[in-house]
């Protein structure tokens, strides 16, 4: 069974894994009907429209 050499240093550890625990900003578009700022493939909370048909109504509109 293979064995490592030596033991790998808290910094190698540590460099190597900040490297997947990077932060990524959500993807954001606009909304078609409103302009408003939404998550892809989301009904826009603020209209109520998912692809350019009325899904929902919003609760500031009732």
């Amino acid at each position: 069974m293979a064995v490592p050499r030596a033991n790998t240093s808290k910094a190698r550890t540590r460099r190597r894994q900040s490297i997947n625990m990077k932060l990524t900003a959500p993807t954001l578009i606009e909304c078609s009907t409103c302009g408003n700022r939404v998550l892809p493939h989301r009904v826009c909370p603020k209209c109520g429209f998912y692809r350019g048909k009325q899904v929902i109504i919003p609760e500031s509109k009732v």
